[in-house]
């Protein structure tokens, strides 16, 4: 599941060149057809795209997490939200709406979706690659909690079905429980969801550039 972002939104990191295409038949490529043709390797030599990720939350507040691991690391797991790469030609919005239906069978009505409310670039490694994603978040609200339970994942790539775990609803409190070892992406997630139970005040919080040790967000 994937997103791009849109042209006005923020810049490649300084110093961070854009995608290039890889080489046919090189390693790089090989690692694309695992990845996906939303993967291109990037002049820093990491592979990168763009990705719309949604906070999803419902009447009470919780939100709503998908949790994945690494093929090259099964013994550990990452929470995470909705979402994923933007498809060639598709806007940020349309690609969260389509990772939200994919993922959770949840069909929002557009005006649901407000933002983008944060933006960051996510480094991580996936599948045994060193990976870039530029992520555009967006803010959606559901009167009814989703049963996690029943999802169905006819949606989900051959690939989600081999990382994707869990989808589960959080209470903010809960999932930053202090002690806790559980991993969480973005970092400092809960609070910034806390931020925005309210509503959102237009103003797009830029993240920056945020080093993901374990890394999953590249669904």
């Amino acid at each position: 599941m994937t997103l791009p972002l849109p042209t006005d939104g923020p810049p490649t990191p300084t110093g961070v060149g854009g995608p290039s295409p890889s080489v046919p038949g090189s390693p790089s490529d090989a690692a694309a057809g695992v990845l996906g043709d939303g993967w291109v390797l990037g002049d820093d030599g990491l592979r990168y795209r763009r990705a719309a990720r949604v906070l999803l939350l419902d009447a009470d507040d919780r939100l709503l997490l998908v949790r994945g691991h690494d093929v090259d690391q099964p013994e550990r797991s990452w929470w995470f939200t909705v979402g994923g790469g933007i498809d060639p030609g598709e806007s940020a919005p349309d690609a969260a709406l389509r990772e939200v239906r994919e993922e959770t069978g949840l069909v929002l009505d557009p005006g649901a979706l407000v933002g983008p409310v944060l933006t960051r670039t996510g480094i991580f490694d996936f599948y045994a690659q060193r990976c870039r994603q530029d992520e555009e978040f967006f803010l959606a609200r559901v009167d009814h909690a989703l049963d996690t339970d029943a999802v169905d994942r006819v949606g989900w790539t051959a690939l989600e079905q081999d990382v994707l775990d869990e989808l589960r609803w959080w209470d903010l409190a809960e999932l930053d429980v202090e002690g806790e070892t559980r991993e969480v992406f973005p970092e400092g997630l809960a609070d910034l969801v806390r931020g925005l139970l309210t509503g959102w005040d237009g103003v797009v919080r830029h993240l920056g550039d945020q080093v993901d040790d374990a890394g999953v967000t590249g669904e």
